[in-house]
């Protein structure tokens, strides 16, 4: 027997290797450098506002264009607390779907029922926030709000917690309609990131007499968790960022003297979306422009926050409970 002729390798050129690393990295240099001009923009902009009330514009609850004092406590209260709402309402529902579709729901079922779901997020928000003014707000007024406050009006806290014109906007109708809107998002990322745990594992964990909640928490959630944070992630950044639907909804009045969940408020956007194209130049334009600086930050620190959550997970894997 004769041995075969030996197969000369093919050379290969390192230029397009070159080539493709070097359009990575300026990719990544652009999103970078288109990050640092938004939030340099966002400082020039916003310079005559923090030149004159500095951080004093965060703890300061006046809007008054027409005496030309500004301060934006009203707004970030509202942006916050109504992302909470949504958060609250929306990561339970989104883990129930996604548990459902990825370990109960029968086979003929899932396709068209995560379709239904996807199909949640292609509605524009601008129609969210007009079902949320002539539909959701009148149910919610009538269904909820009279009846807590006739249950609770005499209650010390709960009767001002529920208190308000019986009229269905406001930061919990707000919260609901963000909830809706991010259900979508987190559920369909947790969909995805459950459904790439390994089957063996589930099977494993099966076999050994662990039910179904002992799996999604004892082997999904932790193989998943870093998904499981980026699909809330994303969730809560679609919350703090939406403007047609919350300023649908919200009542667009700078008021703090009540935190009723059902007192017309403001949020950052709605604010923006409602007075920036009549805001003339000078300090009504700067503070508003200070605003977005702000929103800016809260992102920043809610990402940050979670990437430090994550880390900590990730650092107490293998620990002892």
């Amino acid at each position: 027997m004769t041995n075969p002729p030996p197969v000369k390798p093919v050379k290969r050129s390192p230029l397009p290797d070159r080539i493709f690393g070097w359009a990575a990295l300026a990719a990544a240099l652009l999103t970078l450098g288109l990050l640092i001009a938004i939030l340099v923009s966002l400082v020039i902009g916003a310079w005559p506002a923090i030149s004159k009330y500095g951080l004093g514009f965060l703890t300061n609850s006046v809007w008054d264009p027409v005496q030309n004092e500004y301060g934006g406590l009203v707004m970030i209260y509202g942006t916050l607390a109504t992302s909470f709402i949504a958060l609250l309402i929306a990561v339970p529902v989104s883990f129930g779907i996604a548990l459902f579709l990825t370990e109960l729901s029968p086979a003929w079922l899932k396709r068209p029922l995560g379709t239904a779901i996807e199909l949640l997020a292609a509605v524009p928000s601008i129609v969210y926030g007009m079902w949320g003014l002539l539909v959701f707000g009148p149910i919610l007024a009538t269904y909820v709000q009279q009846p807590l406050q006739n249950m609770f009006s005499d209650v010390p806290y709960l009767g001002a917690l529920f208190s308000g014109p019986p009229v269905g906007i406001g930061i919990l109708s707000a919260g609901i309609i963000l909830a809706i809107m991010i259900i979508p998002f987190i559920a369909s990322v947790m969909r995805d990131v459950f459904e790439v745990t390994p089957v063996l594992l589930k099977e494993s964990a099966y076999g050994l007499g662990a039910t179904t909640w002992e799996v999604v928490s004892k082997v999904v959630l932790p193989y998943t968790k870093a998904g499981v944070m980026g699909g809330i992630m994303l969730g809560l950044g679609r919350a703090l960022g939406e403007t047609m639907a919350v300023t649908f909804v919200i009542g667009n009045f700078n008021q703090l003297d009540s935190l009723s969940l059902f007192q017309a408020a403001n949020s950052i956007t709605s604010a923006l979306a409602n007075e920036f194209a009549e805001a003339g130049e000078g300090l009504h334009q700067a503070s508003l422009i200070y605003l977005g600086l702000v929103l800016f930050f809260i992102t920043f620190v809610v990402l940050s926050l979670s990437k430090l959550l994550l880390s900590q997970l990730q650092k107490n894997e293998g620990a002892k409970s």
